[in-house]
């Protein structure tokens, strides 16, 4: 196919470079991983060591969540616009960039006096986080295929847990060595940091797509404005003043007018922050805010865990990293496991599902926290959430990326990755408000208790609980325990709703290559316009030679692997018509799909109320149409098109519904029977259950022969066949009660024999069934009707024997061999 290109539109990429082997992928990534290690163990490594910070520079509960936010806010205000620049300038200079930052913001902080100037320091160290964290994921997806990048996945995963576990070890450590002091943990990755530059400088070698730079910093400014007011809200609302005053209605105001802004400069800016196009597919638009809520619950309430083990069960720094350490195991196994699976069948939602549930579980038993709560439960607790984290942060960036144009990997990953740090930092900004709050409810309810009324609220440092009275002590672990507790409590919820946005998110298998057709989003969800034989815009892309056809009114754009454009089709012909039933009734939301004689689709329409479908082509030529609904036969049709629209009607034939009634040997109903039909080839084509009156029911079943198999507890199982029209066929089975014999094969002195050989004949002398005993001599035959029966043993001189069952169930016979005395 010839697709004629506008003036204006931008050059075709080059055809697409031989994949990468494992070992060069290896290579490539081995300086980014590391890379990734330092921006991952800068906050971990301080995660330990900030209650000890904290209470040395007298700061209060605010500042310690404000230490954390403004990382994550760097980071997130930070991560798109890393992403915009890698679809733009060379990436590996743009990771080196991010190393350098994150070296200087490490130093800035490692000197800090004051907490506003360790503040700062971490805002510089969110800004090279955010690209490392950014970048990591647009590089992997440039040389890794979506179907291979479950596997590397995996890797990552499982730097990020060596990061996770090693960063708070290495901080209590730091902390608790006295000749170090807290400020070498934002020395220590420093070392790493240089490392990592110098093996990328050797071994990252990524194509740079070169064209015209244009950064959307209106949008950067608003954007980052709009969210900094929000959390500057939460952090204060409820302390500083009223969640119901002024300050509340102008800060939200504020936050909600620059939001507004924002996105209207997103929807005229030449290269957005963030492209709102992304969003008209709805598995984008899902994934993106399912990372914002596991964003909200993992950052918010993992946070506090720190401040738990040393301030609820006064455990040192280091030993606060060591009973972090289920959690991370969890991520690690999950991750890796998870990616590997991923790699080999395709397929990541069932993943996310699961994930999803082990997240809501985690959080939900974490609400009932306590300063004294039994660790070994506390270490289940958070195995559940490390595996749930480590089943969807990864592979809710992997649907996403599956999903756009090698040419926008940047800009999408940045967009689930700045939602996901966005919901973090609102999270930890938000709990931190409400542990603050809590932890002085608490304390007041416990010192009151004490008699110390009107000294419980303190002025809110974090307090040091070795200089404490036992009982005063005993007071503040059990505040903090109790409002880390509330903390999960709060997190709980948003965990559930990134499950119930999972649920409803399309899955849509890897592509093998970055070149492969990628699905325009909405294609499958858009219906024809009302109208007969409305006209309507249709993108044409030709990728790998393969020609795809999808409704859109998209500008043109160029596609992955070099050789495809999409444009408006404003010629070409089409497939108009009507669609049917064998009644002459018309057929509404029947699903058409085009193909051509290659079987490559082109296009998919849904017909309107009355029955009318249209569908474009690019062309003349020979086309197929396929026709499916509900409660009928599915249909196909070859169809010659020439220059002008061609007229053609489908008849569907309705499909057959089988009914039956299942009943026992003396005529009752038998509820709860397994009913199975399997086609000719033995192809499950439906299952069901009989209700209380023995009753079932299939629909949608296409016209034909098949067989029909019954099953329930305590009757033999039976099969038929059955034949099934257009109508309805009804076909009752009757089930016969199930015998079960079944004993002990012993030698003379009582002992069971092993390998002993036992057959079973009926009446008439057919052999019913035969087993052989194992080491405990025991046999059993089931599925048997009731009458008379030979049971035959051999091992010994053989021995048979005649019994009679009566068709009730199991019924026990033991046999006795050996040689004549």
């Amino acid at each position: 196919m010839t697709t004629a290109v506008p003036a204006g539109v931008r050059e075709a990429a080059p055809d697409p470079a031989p994949p990468m082997s494992h070992k060069e992928i290896l290579e490539a990534l081995s300086g980014l991983l590391l890379g990734m290690f330092v921006a991952i163990l800068s906050s971990t490594v301080v995660s330990n060591a900030l209650p000890t910070i904290i209470a040395e520079l007298h700061a209060d509960e605010t500042t310690y969540t404000w230490v954390i936010t403004s990382v994550l806010l760097a980071t997130t205000i930070s991560t798109p616009l890393w992403g915009k620049l890698a679809d733009l300038v060379s990436k590996k200079i743009l990771v080196q960039l991010g190393l350098i930052i994150y070296i200087i913001g490490s130093a800035i902080a490692g000197l800090s006096q004051n907490p506003g100037m360790l503040i700062g320091a971490r805002v510089i160290q969110g800004l090279g986080a955010g690209g490392l964290t950014a970048l990591a994921q647009v590089i992997m997806a440039a040389i890794i295929s979506p179907r291979e990048r479950g596997r590397y996945s995996g890797y990552l995963g499982a730097v990020f847990a060596l990061a996770t576990i090693g960063g708070p070890l290495i901080g209590g450590v730091i902390v608790d060595t006295s000749w170090l002091g807290w400020r070498w943990c934002f020395y220590v990755g420093v070392p790493f940091a240089v490392i990592a530059l110098i093996v990328l400088q050797k071994t990252l070698h990524v194509p740079v797509l070169k064209r015209e730079v244009k950064i959307d910093w209106t949008g950067a400014v608003l954007i980052t404005a709009s969210v900094s007011l929000l959390l500057v809200w939460v952090s204060f609302a409820g302390n500083k003043y009223d969640w119901l005053s002024w300050q509340t209605g102008a800060m939200v105001g504020g936050a909600v007018v620059l939001a507004l802004l924002f996105l209207l400069v997103e929807t005229r800016a030449r290269e957005p922050i963030v492209p709102l196009r992304l969003f008209r597919s709805s598995a984008i638009s899902l994934a993106v805010a399912a990372s914002m809520f596991v964003g909200i619950a993992m950052f918010g309430a993992t946070t506090f865990l720190s401040q738990y083990f040393q301030l609820a069960r006064g455990e040192t720094p280091t030993m606060a990293g060591v009973m972090t350490l289920p959690m991370i195991l969890g991520l690690a196994l999950s991750s890796t496991i998870a990616g590997q699976i991923i790699t080999r069948t395709g397929r990541w939602k069932i993943f996310l599902v699961v994930g999803g549930l082990f997240l809501t579980a985690g959080f939900g038993l974490m609400a009932t926290l306590r300063y004294d709560t039994n660790y070994w439960i506390l270490a289940v607790y958070m195995f559940c959430i490390g595996v749930g984290v480590g089943m969807t942060m990864q592979n809710l960036v992997l649907s996403v990326q599956n999903q756009v144009r090698p040419e926008e990997l940047g800009a999408a990953s940045s967009v689930v990755a700045f939602f996901r740090t966005l919901g973090g930092a609102i999270g930890v900004s938000a709990l931190g408000a409400v542990l603050g709050n809590r932890v002085m409810h608490y304390m007041d309810e416990g010192l009151t208790k004490l008699g110390l009324k009107g000294h419980a609220a303190g002025d809110g440092t974090i307090p040091q609980l070795s200089k404490l009275p036992l009982p005063i002590r005993t007071v503040v672990e059990s505040s903090y325990g109790h409002g880390v507790g509330d903390v999960f409590m709060y997190a709980a919820p948003f965990a559930l709703l990134a499950l119930l946005i999972i649920l409803f998110i399309k899955e849509i298998p890897l592509r093998t290559s970055n070149a492969d057709p990628i699905e325009v989003p909405g294609a499958d969800e858009r219906a024809t316009a009302p109208g007969r034989h409305a006209q309507r815009d249709t993108v044409v892309a030709e990728s790998n030679g393969h020609a795809v056809n999808a409704f859109a009114g998209e500008e043109t754009r160029t596609l992955g692997g070099g050789a495809a454009v999409a444009t408006r089709a404003e010629g070409g012909s089409g497939i108009r018509g009507f669609i049917t039933g064998s009644d002459g009734a018309p057929v509404g939301h029947a699903t058409l799909t085009l193909i051509d004689v290659r079987g490559h689709q082109l296009g998919r329409a849904v017909t309107q109320a009355d029955g009318s479908y249209d569908l474009w082509t690019p062309g003349g030529g020979t086309y197929v149409l396929i026709a499916s609904a509900g409660d009928h036969d599915p249909q196909v049709a070859t169809l010659a098109v020439g220059d002008q629209p061609l007229d053609f009607d489908l008849v569907l034939s309705g499909s057959g519904k089988l009914t039956g009634m299942v009943v026992g040997a003396g005529g009752g109903p038998v509820a709860e029977a397994m009913v199975v039909v399997t086609d000719v080839r033995g192809e499950v084509v439906s299952t069901g259950t009989t209700d209380a009156a023995g009753m079932f029911g299939f629909a949608g079943i296409v016209a034909g022969v098949y067989t029909l198999t019954v099953s329930a507890e305590g009757h033999r199982p039976t099969a038929a066949p059955v034949e099934v029209g257009t109508g309805q066929t009804r076909q009752d089975i009757q089930l016969l009660p199930a015998a079960q014999v079944r004993g002990t094969i012993r030698v003379k002195d009582g002992g069971p024999l092993a390998d002993a050989r036992v057959t079973i004949l009926d009446a008439a002398g057919n052999v019913v069934g035969s087993a052989t005993t194992g080491v405990d001599g025991e046999y059993a035959f089931a599925d048997l009707t009731g009458g008379q029966y030979t049971v035959v043993a051999a091992g010994y001189p053989p021995v048979a024997n005649t019994i009679t069952l009566n068709g009730r169930g199991d019924e026990p016979y033991d046999v006795w061999l050996g040689h004549a005395d």
